[in-house]
């Protein structure tokens, strides 16, 4: 059977990016998608039009249910998980940190942390060697925000991506011995509309000057590194944070 690839958040940038390359190298595919089930199906029609099985799966990520049900639906429809990418996530409001809710940290940490933790949790049921799994490898998409540290903006989302590298070396380390690899991909400013839902369609141009290669980066360049961590190409490879920020 072809290798199962897991891609939360897929329907659209980094997320889709990784899951067209991945259907192109041979896995067949699950994304998931908050609200927008066209783009989700056009994903699915790409990779099927490469002759990969693919499903979308409409899912709240901060819903521990819809997270049970993810997994169930792509046991039943595609066969057990081999490799698990946690894209999906979001930075919640541009604010200064006297501006920050208790509702904004729960928005935020629900779907940047704890539900990539729930995800590797339901990966590690199906993958686990000592669980009779065949071991497999699980890539967290965090951000260079988690060390610039997002001031002025975004604190609340690069601290919830610092947890996102902690999990990963964490999970690394626990895990290497049950077969599973466990790395993080660091993107930097990325062309995709994620600033211009936040209410910052001009924030590439403001802060590329600071990127040292004098540019910004493609989702497909961070899909590059999302599927060579995955692949067996990777494989003494674990607990590692490549950053895709052209040197920012």
């Amino acid at each position: 059977m072809n290798p199962v690839m897991i891609i939360t958040g897929g329907s659209q940038g980094i997320g889709a990016a990784a899951a067209r390359m991945a259907g192109a190298r041979g896995y067949d595919v699950a994304i998931t998608y908050q609200s927008n089930r066209e783009l989700a199906e056009q994903v699915v029609a790409d990779i099927k039009g490469l002759g990969q099985r693919a499903i979308a799966v409409q899912a709240e990520m901060a819903s521990e249910a819809a997270i049970l049900a993810l997994f169930e639906t792509v046991d039943r429809e595609l066969g057990p998980v081999t490799a698990l990418v946690n894209n999906a996530g979001g930075p919640g409001p541009t604010c200064k940190i006297d501006g920050v809710t208790s509702a904004i940290l729960d928005e935020v940490m629900a779907v940047n942390v704890r539900a990539p933790f729930l995800t590797i949790r339901e990966a590690i049921k199906r993958m686990a060697t000592d669980l009779g799994g065949k071991g497999g490898s699980i890539v967290n998409v965090s951000s260079r925000a988690s060390e610039i540290g997002g001031a002025g903006e975004w604190v609340h989302y690069a601290a919830s991506k610092g947890a996102v590298d902690s999990l990963t070396i964490g999970a690394a380390r626990e895990l290497a011995a049950r077969g599973i690899r466990v790395n993080a991909v660091n993107p930097g400013l990325i062309e995709t509309d994620l600033h211009a839902r936040a209410g910052l369609p001009d924030r590439l141009t403001r802060l590329v000057g600071g990127v040292p290669m004098g540019r910004t980066g493609s989702a497909e360049e961070v899909a590059e590194a999302i599927l060579w961590l995955a692949s067996d190409s990777a494989s003494y490879i674990t607990g590692i944070l490549v950053p895709i920020s052209g040197g920012r």
